[in-house]
């Protein structure tokens, strides 16, 4: 299943940062929630990896068995498991939403997708799951820029910063896929190497 309950908790639970919400969190309270939160206990070396699994799940929103669906793709992909899996992850339609500044949150993203707010090189998508690949243009649907929610974008947009391997038009209320992302270019804080081990011990 999807982890829908409170982020902030398992924030502190895996000591990483899934929202600006989270960042402020781990400033106040780094350690984990409970009464014996303060106490980290050492990880075996399993546990270890399996945190760092739990970390990508939630960091991008997916369930066990959609997330081994893309390990699985991963592994199958010439070069490096790790890298390939992250290329994957960061080329979910919900996720180029969320890194053009569509949407604060990935979750935000995803709902925004499901409600029929994107396009694809002019066609509407709704899958948030869906695989956007190099070149393609992701935008606000033409029927939606009307919209007061198209407006309110527009305002946010203006002061986004995007990551090198997109870019975005504010005027248009578009982006565009320009390369395969890279770990250094999304600033990657998962271990993806542990993931990869985790896997190779089931």
């Amino acid at each position: 299943m999807r982890y829908t309950g409170p982020k902030s908790k398992k924030a502190r639970r895996l000591g990483m940062a899934f929202t600006n919400k989270d960042i402020k969190v781990l400033q106040k309270r780094n350690f984990a929630p409970g009464q014996h939160g303060q106490n980290r206990v050492r990880l075996s070396e399993y546990g270890t990896q399996l945190r760092e699994k739990q970390k990508a799940k939630i960091n991008y929103g997916i369930a066990e068995r959609q997330f081994e669906k893309y390990f699985n793709k991963a592994l199958k992909q010439a070069g490096v498991t790790g890298d390939n899996l992250l290329r994957l992850l960061e080329l979910r339609l919900d996720n180029v939403v969320f890194r053009l500044g569509f949407a604060e949150t990935r979750a935000q993203a995803r709902q925004m997708v499901s409600h029929g707010f994107f396009e694809v090189n002019g066609k509407k998508v709704d899958i948030p799951s869906y695989n956007v690949k190099v070149s393609d243009s992701v935008g606000v649907r033409e029927g939606k820029k009307k919209t007061k929610l198209a407006e309110i974008l527009k305002e946010k947009i203006k002061n986004v910063k995007t990551q090198d391997w997109v870019a975005l038009d504010v005027q248009k209320l578009s982006g565009k896929v320009l390369s395969a992302p890279t770990p250094d270019q999304i600033s990657n804080t998962i271990n993806t190497q542990l993931i990869v081990e985790h896997y190779s011990r089931t």
